[in-house]
């Protein structure tokens, strides 16, 4: 078993969860709810690092078609707990988000969320990333990603937008990004950011 894969297992049996509890993010109720025309008509989701489920029961109240994915089994419990006491449908899976393409979610899904996975790979992984990506969109698909920007947070490596355009050109193009007023700076500097890429190829 992976480094990360022990240690998210270990802090959820800890109960040490310090990504749960936050406001949603600006960037995925732009993607749901904006009313200046820019939201998304509702079809098929899939939610990376889903944890205990925030997210993807937010999208599944919103008319989405929800699949979440995490490596974490205890997360996944509450998450299911969560979705059925909001009486909400969403299909939660055990799932490592580098290992997407094997594991028979689909390849079309419309949106794919990610709330905090791809800011805390190592360069090898964020290759993989990549790819898994493409293997479960189309072309006119929308990928959010959601995440620290380096330097932000110890520990975690962070993501910004040229290392994001870099990644994804030339099957990707970024559409919008911008601050999540909800994370509280710590070092003078915006600490997270959403990135909103469409795919084109």
């Amino acid at each position: 078993m992976s480094a990360r894969r022990l240690l998210f297992r270990g802090m959820y049996r800890l109960g040490f969860t310090p990504w749960d509890g936050h406001a949603l993010a600006r960037g995925l109720r732009n993607v749901v709810e904006d009313d200046s025309g820019a939201a998304l008509s509702p079809g098929t989701a899939l939610d990376l690092g889903c944890g205990t489920g925030d997210n993807a029961i937010y999208l599944a109240q919103n008319g989405w078609t929800v699949t979440g994915v995490d490596f974490t089994p205890r997360a996944l419990r509450i998450a299911r707990d969560k979705a059925q006491a909001g009486k909400v449908s969403v299909r939660f899976l055990c799932v490592d988000i580098t290992q997407l393409s094997g594991a028979g979610l689909g390849n079309d899904f419309d949106l794919v969320t990610d709330g905090g996975c791809l800011h805390g790979m190592n360069a090898a992984d964020r290759a993989v990333y990549v790819e898994q990506i493409n293997a479960v969109t189309r072309p006119e698909s929308r990928l959010l990603i959601i995440g620290f920007t380096p330097g932000a947070l110890f520990g975690v490596r962070g993501i910004d937008q040229s290392e994001i355009e870099r990644m994804f050109t030339p099957q990707w193009e970024l559409i919008s990004s911008g601050d999540e007023p909800n994370y509280v700076p710590t070092n003078g500097n915006q600490p997270v950011r959403h990135y909103l890429l469409a795919r084109r190829t």
